[in-house]
């Protein structure tokens, strides 16, 4: 009767051996690892961006001189230029009439001359006692003063001839014959300097970047003709309010040109190279830009960029991941934070 009970139970005990030795097989199986998904990757590069781009803005003299009159009270005599006429540096431009002017003059180098005498007698008699040393100090100050104001009279006179500072081609004129000169008056003349006009032109900050001091740029102008401008100064500034910033274009010296006027302006691509993906790879959402990049354990990382100019398919990213940087050319929306991921080349082949 014993060998019959030892048997069944040493059966039931291998059956229940056998049973608990399945059991880390399936749980292996549950736990194991989604696949990887496949993806087509490429790198972050530096690289010129192939297009140019247009910007707008106003025709400006390059460098504009204000001429008026310092000198308050005095009529004016001669007007001698017009506008649009082209100056030269010392030229006439207005005279005042001189005429109460030259009686004053007159009257103070008598008023002088009376005053240089005085102090002409009493030289030498310091210390003598024939004049107290008050009255010897009195003579010769009232001789300076008259000398001083003499001068000052003298140097009205020199500027009662309005000359233009700079050469140029007068843009406005607003004084006119038997006008009263003002010292505080707005300015009579406006020159520009060389007869140089330039397009001020005004671009957006994400393409300021791409402009250039040298950088080539066809100009459109006001009567449809097309001329080849350089680009002479980069704003250092963005307009908070706009977003945009300027950008000097240097023109030909042109008579057409009308500073005031409309012109648009096509900037060349700079040459420069900017760190840029292509634009398929930028994913967009509530939080902003950003790339999917993948790390060295071929795990996915979404993370944030900040753009630039665009050209070509591609895009330059202002902050963002390195050069030589793994990350996803499509089906990023459908690749979360911290997947796994298969990455190759466009052709299909396995990328590292």
């Amino acid at each position: 009767m014993k060998r019959p009970l030892i048997a069944a139970l040493l059966l039931t005990t291998a059956l229940g051996l056998t049973a608990c030795g399945d059991k880390p097989d399936k749980s292996a199986k549950a736990t194991a690892a989604s696949p990887a998904r496949a993806v087509t990757v490429g790198r972050v590069e530096s690289r010129s961006l192939g297009a140019g781009f247009e910007a707008s803005g106003q025709l400006v003299p390059r460098e504009e001189a204000a001429v008026g009159s310092e000198l308050a009270g005095y009529r004016v005599a001669r007007v001698y230029v017009e506008e649009g006429a082209y100056v030269r540096a010392g030229q006439p431009l207005v005279q005042l009439d001189d005429t109460l002017l030259r009686a004053q003059i007159a009257q103070q180098a008598a008023l002088t001359a009376q005053a240089q005498g005085e102090a002409a007698r009493v030289a030498g008699l310091d210390g003598q006692g024939v004049l107290s040393q008050e009255q010897i100090e009195s003579r010769r100050y009232a001789a300076k003063a008259q000398e001083a104001a003499l001068a000052e009279l003298k140097t009205r006179s020199s500027r009662m001839t309005i000359t233009a500072p700079v050469g140029g081609r007068v843009l406005e004129r607003t004084v006119r014959p038997g006008e009263i000169s003002g010292g505080a008056a707005a300015p009579w003349f406006r020159i520009a300097r060389d007869g140089l006009v330039e397009l001020d032109a005004e671009v957006g900050d994400a393409q300021m970047s791409a402009v250039a001091v040298g950088q080539s740029a066809q100009v459109l102008l006001p009567d449809g003709r097309t001329t080849s401008g350089v680009v002479r100064l980069v704003s250092p500034r963005i307009d908070a309010a706009t977003r945009l910033g300027k950008v000097r274009v240097r023109l030909p010296r042109d008579t057409g040109l009308r500073p005031g006027g409309f012109g648009r302006a096509t900037f060349a691509p700079s040459g420069r190279k900017v760190k840029a993906v292509p634009e398929t790879a930028i994913r967009y959402d509530a939080e902003g830009s950003s790339l999917v990049t993948v790390d060295g354990s071929n795990r996915a990382r979404q993370t944030p960029v900040r753009t630039g100019q665009r050209g070509g398919g591609w895009v330059e990213l202002l902050d963002g991941p390195p050069v030589g940087a793994r990350m996803l050319l499509g089906g990023s929306a459908f690749t979360l934070d911290g997947d796994l991921v298969k990455p190759a080349d466009a052709n299909g082949k396995a990328a590292r």
